[in-house]
């Protein structure tokens, strides 16, 4: 008879079934692809997966064939995943959809036992969907990062960033300021093993270095950076941004470390700058304020200095080959300095002081990536009124429109997938100690899988909750 499209998650976006018996690995079946070719590490990988062999073929009955279409539809995530003659073969335009189809093989198997015969079009609808990550302020071991990014892959998820870098510790080995570093940290080879397997993977590492708020491990080690009130009081982890002193270092940071992370983003961070977050900042800085009028003029004020520091780390990453981040939070209006228009807004909250509402920055033009704290924040600890997210409201009412808050921005015409290109599940660490690392596994297991069902096709779930999380326990155990 005709088959059910297969069990996976994310969910296939469309399936043309066949009468068939479908596909499952027998005794004599193959993964056959060049095993010098572009699809070589693929290969071995499902292989491994599947308890079969690598063949360069020709594909025959009872194989999983492999195979690039430059010219086929839907992007370079896209794959086709067709069964009929007692075999199957997935193609896409680059390696990346050909990857994702054979995570549906491994899905479609562990739910079901087989492929179902017909022919599976698939691809994601959002760009950029992934996971973020705080190991600043806690430390979690190279091999549970890389235990997450294999989760990761299985859901189609192609991004990870690190945030190393906060007022708790520095935690990755560093060469230009190693007085900076914890204790406790990655090494770089540690770092070049995670990278190695997400590339491999088909995961980008975005790396964070957070300015000129959360620098507190950089202050620890040179307190002539430290921003202080104009009664000496000083702000936690922030730096005086008018000392030339504080912007060399970070720069010197950004130089030392983009070639360990060779993907194409850079996040500068840039949110809860302490002189910013006060009621009157001129009057509570005074030096800052006099130096934003020596630079700007009469009207230059505090949030100048910082958006010039902003756009000049912008300028950085671009210099060493990366597309700048910061959050949202970090980018100020009406002021005499302009955001450089090239930064992508990461969103995540409107609770901040001056917070803008989401739908501004995308009539400004600009792309907004969703981490909506609202649904997307883990917070150790739960402070600051945060609870753990869960992944049925995540699966349930959230979508990539849903930028700030419960409800998406009134204009569906700005969160199409060119302006909100997606979205990442962030831990947050504010409460260490509140979790040990098998907990955060486990807690955040069910919401990324969420995320990735969202994220891949936005429209409603094709299973109930219940169902959803019974298949995500089948295909985990």
């Amino acid at each position: 008879g005709v088959s059910a499209p297969p069990r996976t998650i994310p969910s296939v976006r469309d399936y043309t079934p066949q009468a068939g018996p479908g596909w499952r690995p027998g005794p004599g079946s193959r993964v056959v692809a060049d095993p010098r070719g572009p699809l070589a590490d693929e290969a071995a990988l499902t292989a491994r997966e599947l308890g079969l062999r690598v063949s360069a073929g020709p594909a025959r009955r009872g194989d999983l064939e492999l195979a690039l279409k430059p010219q086929q539809s839907g992007g370079r995530e896209a794959y086709v995943l067709t069964v009929r003659d007692g075999r199957a073969r997935i193609t896409g335009s680059a390696d990346a959809g050909v990857f994702y189809g054979t995570r549906t093989v491994k899905q479609a198997l562990r739910s079901g036992g087989r492929l179902p015969q017909g022919v599976i079009r698939d691809r994601p609808d959002r760009p950029q969907r992934g996971l973020n990550l705080d190991i600043a302020r806690k430390y979690f071991p190279a091999s549970w990062i890389e235990a997450r990014l294999r989760e990761m892959a299985d859901l189609k998820l192609n991004q990870l960033g690190l945030h190393f870098s906060d007022d708790q510790a520095f935690r990755i080995q560093s060469s230009s300021h190693p007085e900076i570093v914890a204790p406790r940290h990655l090494t770089k080879q540690e770092v070049r093993r995670i990278v190695s397997l997400a590339r491999s993977l088909h995961i980008t590492v975005i790396p964070e270095i957070d300015s000129p708020g959360h620098l507190g491990a950089v202050i620890r080690a040179h307190p002539s950076l430290q921003l202080r009130t104009g009664k000496g009081l000083a702000f936690r982890g922030a730096v005086d941004i008018s000392n030339p002193a504080a912007a060399r270092i970070v720069d010197d940071l950004m130089r030392e470390f983009a070639p360990l992370f060779p993907g194409p983003y850079w996040h500068l961070g840039g949110d809860e700058y302490g002189a910013l977050m006060s009621r009157n900042p001129e009057a509570t800085y005074p030096a800052l304020a006099t130096a934003a009028r020596l630079a700007y003029g009469p009207r230059g004020r505090i949030q100048d200095l910082a958006t010039a520091w902003l756009n000049a780390r912008a300028a950085v990453a671009r210099e060493l080959g990366k597309r700048p981040k910061a959050w949202n939070d970090g980018f100020y209006s009406g002021g005499v300095v302009a955001p450089d228009r090239g930064i992508e807004v990461e969103y995540w909250t409107g609770r901040e002081s001056g917070a803008r509402p989401p739908i501004e920055y995308l009539r400004e033009g600009r792309t907004v990536v969703n981490l909506n704290d609202e649904y997307l924040y883990y917070v150790l600890g739960q402070p600051n009124n945060f609870r753990y997210p869960t992944g049925e409201r995540i699966y349930e009412q959230w979508s990539p429109a849903v930028l700030r808050g419960t409800r998406p921005v009134p204009d569906a015409a700005l969160t199409g997938p060119s302006r909100v290109p997606g979205a990442r599940f962030a831990v947050w660490c504010d409460i260490p100690d509140a979790q040990t690392p098998t907990q955060v596994a486990h807690g955040i297991r069910l919401p990324l899988a969420a995320l990735a069902q969202r994220l891949w096709d936005p429209g409603k779930p094709p299973l109930s909750w219940k169902k959803f999380t019974a298949l995500s326990d089948r295909l985990t155990s």
